[in-house]
């Protein structure tokens, strides 16, 4: 800080004169979509604005049911009616499902980060995922980096911080510690979450932490919130029923600087030790980016194709992880680039459909289509298969980009990988519908809904595989099923409370196995052939509780598994055992990508691609 000695004791002075007298509105989980969400949040709103000495208020997440726009536009919609300030962060609901690539609350509310100054006190708050994809929860890469800024250039370095994500700050988020490490360099008085539903106090690492109820009324009659009052040195909490205008002070928290710089209390962190143990695998280069990586790689001879939910399409030497080029769109991206004869595909949630020299990353065209692209493309001869988030399933002609058919019939939006099998295209979406269509004309061949009436069961984030007349699918609904490729008609379809398979599978390199890895973390291999549900083989792997939906893949005899906490594993096909493992980060893997004999492509949700190789002697 600069200034006189004077100006600065005057302004520590005023500090801390400000940071005595405090009183905000405190809302989460508001689930606009859900059936009386919308009513209660206006309940809320109007009850907020009857009381006069509210500065401002702070919503910490789940705004939405599922991520749409219409929702997040209603939700804008209710929030304008408050007569203050108010700041506003994504929760998982809003990005996990989000049929524009979580673009939509970037545009609607204008950011996914907060931060102001009140009474005294820095307030600093980032979204969490994950992004488009299920697992445990994850501060966005660029939010990270957005808070090693905020907290940098503070008005005081000592100024008390009140620190705000949607998840509580604990293992339930894969990267928790980064923020908490970052905010625990500042003088944080107080973290604030939701996400839990209820009121709840305890403490992190030695910092007061305090969850708020959700606005919603669930079976009550009415829903509530939390009105947080700080004065000399406490922060108390009354939940609020509104509009009947009752107030129950249910807990008070002592805020102080807490001095963390001289604390040597060790706390839990995420082991790497099982890098040591398989001494065969090594990390050849590592490229970090400033955002997230929410999508699988590609590669040609020279290049490794990535793509971030900055929005840019990158080229990495295959040799040494070093850039060659970027492409910038303008939206988030979570379409896996595809190369095919010199070009580099990828959709993007500014609505358009990418088509890039693998050379240089020089445009050769675009595809404008109604909604953001989410799902990934796939080549065969000169047509690029690719889903959307407008209805519609199209085929481009790769060279050209004209369009050769379109499907306009689907009823939710698409984020995965098609599958072609035997002149068929299939692919699901969040409707809980699967399709198959001609990939000649366009034309549907047939098309399947799960029967669930929650969407969030719908066969849309895995990658289907087909062989010896079948297709295959797994859904969040635990249940795997098994098609006529031709005619859609179900030869099984089956659910097994020990065998909890959800999104993540892959083909045998001999077409006789579907794997597929549980919530339980075990590895099964489901035999093509067999007129039921038939466990033929299971590796020795056992991971913990996992939930990620990346693709399984076999290459050379070797079965690669990854897992919601940056860890790959390498199973042999022949005998179940693990033949090695590599932990790159703690946060979400996407399908790994082998690249040459004995080296593979890893990249994480945080931002990471790394290229391993290794040896099983």
């Amino acid at each position: 800080m600069n200034g006189s000695p004077i100006a600065v004791l005057l302004f520590l002075w005023v500090f801390e004169s400000n940071a005595q007298s405090l009183k905000f509105a405190f809302v989460s989980d508001t689930h606009i979509g859900n059936h009386t969400a919308a009513e209660d949040l206006r309940r809320t709103v109007t009850d907020i604005n009857s009381q006069a000495d509210i500065q401002f208020v702070v919503i910490s997440g789940d705004i939405t049911e599922f991520g749409s726009d219409e929702e997040l536009k209603l939700a804008k919609q209710i929030l304008d009616s408050l007569n203050m300030p108010w700041h506003i962060i994504a929760g998982n609901h809003d990005s996990n499902w989000s049929e524009s690539g979580s673009n939509s609350f970037l545009r609607v509310f204008g950011g996914e980060t907060f931060s102001f100054t009140a009474g005294g006190y820095f307030f600093a708050a980032t979204s969490s995922g994950p992004n488009m994809r299920m697992g445990p929860g994850q501060v966005p890469r660029e939010n990270i980096v957005w808070l090693d800024s905020v907290l940098n250039n503070m008005p005081s370095p000592s100024m008390p911080v009140i620190y705000i994500n949607h998840y509580p700050q604990d293992s339930s988020q894969n990267n928790w510690y980064e923020a908490i490490d970052r905010v625990k360099k500042r003088n944080v008085q107080l973290l604030l979450c939701g996400h839990g539903h209820a009121n709840r106090k305890f403490n992190v690492e030695g910092i007061p932490s305090v969850m708020g109820r959700s606005n919603l009324r669930a079976k009550d009659s009415i829903g509530g919130y939390n009105i947080v009052t700080i004065q000399n040195g406490t922060a108390s909490f009354d939940e609020r029923k509104p509009l009947i205008q009752t107030n129950r002070k249910w807990t008070e928290v002592a805020l102080a600087n807490h001095h963390f710089e001289k604390d040597t209390t060790t706390y839990f962190r995420p082991s790497f030790a099982v890098n040591k143990k398989f001494l065969g695998v090594k990390t050849l280069w590592e490229y970090q980016d400033q955002s997230d990586i929410g999508a699988g790689t590609a590669m040609s001879k020279i290049f490794v194709f990535a793509t971030n939910t900055k929005g840019s399409i990158n080229a990495l030497h295959r040799k040494t992880g070093l850039k060659a080029w970027q492409y910038q769109t303008g939206g988030k991206i979570y379409s896996t680039p595809y190369y095919a004869e010199g070009y580099v595909l990828a959709g993007s949630s500014d609505n358009f459909i990418y088509c890039l020299s693998a050379k240089d990353g020089s445009l050769k065209w675009k595809f404008p289509a109604l909604r953001p692209v989410l799902g990934s493309a796939l080549v065969k001869g000169n047509q690029v298969f690719i889903g959307s988030s407008d209805g519609h399933f199209r085929s481009l002609d790769l060279k050209s980009g004209k369009l050769i058919w379109d499907f306009d019939q689907v009823k939710g939006f698409v984020v995965t990988k098609p599958m072609i099998y035997e002149g068929l295209i299939y692919f699901g979406c969040w409707a809980n519908d699967f399709y198959a269509l001609d990939i000649k004309t366009g034309q549907l061949a047939w098309k399947w809904n799960n029967g669930a009436s929650n969407r969030m069961f719908s066969p849309a984030a895995c990658y289907p595989v087909a062989a010896n007349g079948r297709v295959f699918i797994v859904a969040p609904d635990r249940y795997m099923t098994a098609f006529n490729a031709k005619t859609g008609h179900v030869i099984w379809r089956t659910q097994m409370k020990n065998v909890r398979v959800r999104e993540s599978m892959g083909l045998s390199e001999d077409k006789s196995l579907v794997y597929v890895k549980t919530m339980d973390g075990e590895l099964y291999g489901i035999s093509t052939t067999t007129p039921q549900m038939d466990l033929t083989w299971k590796g020795d792997l056992k991971l913990p509780y996992e939930l990620t939906p990346s693709a399984i893949i076999e290459s050379r005899g070797v079965i690669y598994v990854p897992s919601h906490s940056g860890l790959a594993s390498a199973v042999d096909r022949k005998t179940g055992e693990v033949l090695w493992q590599y932990k790159t980060s703690n946060c979400l893997m996407n399908p790994i990508m082998p690249l040459d004999k004995n080296k593979v492509i890893v990249s994480t949700m945080d931002g990471k691609v790394a290229c391993l190789e290794y040896s099983t002697k």
